[in-house]
């Protein structure tokens, strides 16, 4: 498997298996005397982990407690490769044991078996959601950077479950709500949605946004390198997301022209957009207004429900995958999400 690594200047591997003894990462290019210790890292793994009811996220309850293992000398990285890992404790791979000879619908364990010819069937192994860990901790290597050197800065937030869609946005609320919405009316019918789907054994698809304030201007290497795809194949490598919207992304095949084009003017000798319908790029290079994005995250596939699969040796069987699963992905996607962002921009800024 060759495809664990991303970016040159600020290159990160990530490694590990969901109910391997650990989950880590290495990053290469951070440079030298910034400012890290392990509580940095901690602050962004813990808004990873799940959220307090079960009805929204696994009950698996891993501590996650950062290590730092290299590169980071008297609280400032040295220049040298930076291997950061979690362990893992809370497994119960039992729970798999029962299905392992079964693909389950809406994973990789079909894929893994026709390209390997082996596969960890423990919670899906490397292909496992439990993989963005190491993302989250080489993000936040990255936000460090891209706020010490550019006051970059990435939030995101929860537009909609389901069908229901916030109307509203307030960013002080985000952190307040087990689903990072933005908007506290609608926030109240989204956990009442997943309340009621969890109770039925299935699962949501959602929708978050991404915000970049600040972005330096000029980032992306055009032409096969642009930063918006740049980031969309990094949001793309998220196991769960299976779209990406840029500015007015789809919207813009409704619009018009005079309607998408974002006008400028000038004022006290600086150029400034009228709109932002661009989301911060153009040309595939990032104009310094706020680069906003869309992702698509699909249903969790793991629910208990019946549902119609094979067997590794080809016979038809029914599947109903028990254990500890979420059952709306939002709310711990955005992390993951900001920390592919970040990557992105501090490989293109450095």
């Amino acid at each position: 498997m060759t495809g664990s690594s991303i970016g040159s200047n600020f290159k990160v591997t990530t490694w590990g298996e969901s109910h391997g003894p650990a989950i880590g990462a290495v990053v290469q290019g951070c440079p030298p005397n910034l400012k890290l210790t392990e509580k940095d890292i901690q602050t962004e793994v813990d808004r990873r982990k799940p959220a307090k009811s079960s009805k929204i996220s696994t009950t698996r309850r891993e501590k996650d407690k950062v290590r730092i293992l290299s590169g980071v000398f008297e609280g400032k990285t040295t220049g040298t490769p930076i291997s950061i890992m979690v362990e893992n404790k809370d497994v119960r791979s039992k729970d798999y044991k029962k299905i392992k000879n079964l693909y389950r619908p809406g994973h990789a364990d079909l894929t893994y078996d026709l390209k390997y010819g082996i596969r960890d069937y423990r919670g899906g192994g490397r292909s496992s959601g439990r993989e963005t860990l190491a993302r989250v901790m080489a993000g936040a290597i990255a936000k460090k950077i891209l706020k010490e050197k550019t006051k970059t800065e990435i939030f995101g937030y929860t537009t909609q479950v389901g069908d229901i869609q916030a109307q509203k946005f307030n960013k002080s609320y985000i952190e307040k709500n087990e689903l990072r919405c933005a908007d506290k009316e609608k926030y109240k019918e989204m956990m009442e949605l997943v309340e009621k789907t969890h109770s039925e054994g299935d699962s949501l698809g959602s929708i978050i946004e991404i915000t970049i304030k600040n972005p330096p201007k000029g980032l992306g290497e055009p032409v096969f390198n642009k930063l918006d795809a740049e980031l969309a194949k990094a949001m793309m490598s998220i196991g769960a997301v299976k779209g990406i919207e840029i500015g007015s992304g789809f919207h813009s095949a409704e619009m018009k022209g005079s309607e998408n084009n974002d006008q400028m003017h000038a004022k006290n000798g600086k150029i400034q957009a009228l709109s932002n319908n661009c989301g911060g790029i153009l040309g595939g290079i990032s104009t310094g207004e706020d680069i906003v994005l869309r992702l698509a995250i699909k249903p969790v596939p793991s629910i208990n429900k019946k549902l119609k699969t094979v067997t590794n040796k080809g016979k038809n069987a029914t599947i109903q995958t028990l254990g500890r699963h979420d059952c709306c992905l939002a709310p711990r996607i955005i992390p993951v999400a900001e920390s592919m962002a970040a990557i992105v921009l501090a490989d293109m800024f450095l």
